[in-house]
């Protein structure tokens, strides 16, 4: 709490010092959820918010989200580094990328196939003197699918998967692509590449003040001419807490928060700030332990009970309808959604029936322990939402205890095995986390899926859902992709081996200062179209 105290004390100072001359530059100051500012060495951690922040808007990718057009779909990919890619029809493990041309890196070195050989060596070869040991497991884990890579011209690499692989596209958007000759002036050290880091962005990270602020300029030579940015700078701070983030909108430091106090957002409407709510590709569970027969949540009839015993609409109330009701990974009226037995809602008596069936009752509680952050990317309010989840399941013979810790420590634990340190001994993990590729249900829930090689925390395992998500993945048939997903996920939501409980709604509130902001139903967002009004 004192460390809290000190860095919001710092944060305001810093935001006092820079206020009277940001807006007469085209400055964007927002103030984000993190608890320090994201690594922007072209991995990013935090999460969404570190990608979304200080990865997209100074990298870009083979492919790029689209984050402009379709508003009212979840974002789709568009050509980014690579002008176009294909899957060669006799190796559906090869991925063929025809680079752009003319790009160059901040630093004025030109991009071609040797700097995308370089930044696969950096995630993927640990014998490379580049190999990025603390941060490739972020890009490594999303992308555990990747086999090999060759350079075939100068403008031409090929990617190859471990098996055929049909929404490859949408994970090479993880990997951002940096500079090998800023990474050779900095010493060839990856920490002091962070320090002056070089990409092909819209945006230039030009100043880092660790646990203060991140400063980006506008790059005006930026090859997408349509999206040269309109701000001259943006200035981004970490507020983890949300009182923090709201005296600094208020009194006109910052113009834009993530998250703000959902209590304070009538009084924000009426005092004239603009509330932007949005839904996009997420989801807010409590990722089970399934593999451990110490946990209570080995047991499916303990996981269903769980999903039978949270009243959804509460939590919504909670957070004044900045989400909603969650039924499984995706929301019902997806076409991924499917057709589970289960339709979960608040039953009360249900869940008590399970749980009779699982063998416990009045004299003998479920006991299990909770993961739980104290903020971070998507997580919204988890500990008052937590607080809430634990007073409602009580009466019902679930007694939760919570192991509260930052989120840069959650994000290690769910890259992690359930019986490794990192995880805590914990019987769940209660982590904000997407859906917005087909892939989604394949890192979640396919047994060859399980951390620490991919995001399978829960080590789930069924042998139906693995038959469909492997013939999904190897189907380049979008319809027939469609169906098999769609029959996966009515059976993983039967199986239980999540607690879904809410879908978030992307809360921001920001000043009418900012102009020409337009929400893209995903995790990141284009600053290339905000202005700021005088």
């Amino acid at each position: 709490m004192r460390r809290s105290t000190a860095i919001a004390a710092a944060f305001i100072a810093a935001l006092a010092l820079g206020t009277t001359g940001a807006q007469a530059q085209g400055t964007l100051r927002i103030g984000m959820t993190s608890v320090d500012v994201p690594t922007t060495g072209g991995i990013p951690n935090n999460g969404g918010e570190g990608y979304r922040f200080l990865g997209f808007p100074a990298y870009d990718a083979l492919v790029n989200w689209e984050l402009k057009e379709k508003q009212d779909d979840i974002a789709n990919v568009r050509p980014g580094l690579a002008e176009s890619w294909s899957s060669d029809p006799k190796d559906r493990t090869k991925w063929v990328f025809k680079l752009r041309q003319g790009v160059k890196f901040h630093d004025g070195s030109p991009f071609n196939a040797d700097a995308v050989m370089f930044n696969m060596r950096r995630v993927f070869d640990e014998k490379a003197p580049e190999y990025d040991a603390p941060a490739a497991p972020i890009v490594k884990s999303q992308l555990s699918m990747v086999d090999r890579w060759e350079k075939i011209d100068d403008m031409t690499v090929a990617i190859y998967t471990k098996t055929p692989f049909a929404y490859f596209p949408y994970m090479i958007t993880r990997l951002l692509i940096v500079s090998p000759t800023q990474y050779e002036k900095a010493g060839k050290n990856w920490v002091e590449f962070g320090k002056t880091p070089s990409g092909t962005g819209p945006f230039k990270i030009v100043k880092v003040t660790q646990r203060v602020s991140a400063e980006l300029a506008k790059n005006p030579d930026y090859w997408d001419k349509d999206r040269v940015p309109k701000l001259d700078r943006m200035i981004l701070y970490p507020m983890p807490e949300p009182t923090t983030r709201l005296a600094a909108l208020r009194s006109g430091q910052v113009d834009w928060i993530e998250v703000p106090p959902p209590d304070a957002i009538q009084s924000l409407k009426q005092a004239g700030f603009e509330i932007n709510l949005k839904p996009y590709p997420h989801t807010w569970p409590y990722v089970f332990n399934t593999v451990n027969p110490k946990s209570p949540f080995f047991d499916k009839r303990v996981r269903q009970a769980m999903n039978y015993a949270v009243d959804r609409q509460a939590l919504v109330q909670l957070l004044n309808g900045t989400a909603k009701p969650a039924a499984g990974l995706y929301p019902p009226e997806s076409p991924y959604f499917g057709k589970p037995a289960n339709r979960y809602s608040y039953d009360p008596e249900k869940a008590k029936a399970l749980l009779k069936e699982a063998g416990y009752g009045p004299g003998k509680p479920v006991k299990a322990k909770i993961m739980v952050s104290t903020a971070g990317s998507g997580q919204m309010l988890p500990l008052p939402m937590n607080e809430l989840i634990q007073q409602m399941v009580k009466p019902l013979g679930i007694d939760l205890d919570f192991e509260v810790v930052e989120w840069g420590t959650m994000l290690v634990a769910v890259r992690s095995t359930p019986d490794s340190p990192p995880s805590m001994g914990v019987d769940a993990i209660n982590i904000s986390l997407g859906f917005a590729d087909p892939s989604t249900m394949y890192r979640y829930y396919h047994s060859d899926s399980k951390s620490p090689t991919n995001w399978n925390w829960a080590h789930f395992g069924n042998a139906k859902v693995d038959e469909l998500l492997m013939a999904a993945q190897t189907e380049f048939d979008v319809e027939k992709q469609l169906d098999l997903l769609a029959k996966a996920h009515a059976i993983i939501v039967d199986e239980a081996p999540w607690l879904f409980i809410v879908h978030d709604l992307n809360p921001r509130a920001m000043s009418k200062k900012v102009q020409g902001f337009s929400p893209a139903q995903s995790w990141s967002q284009d600053f290339t179209t905000i202005s700021m009004a005088k």
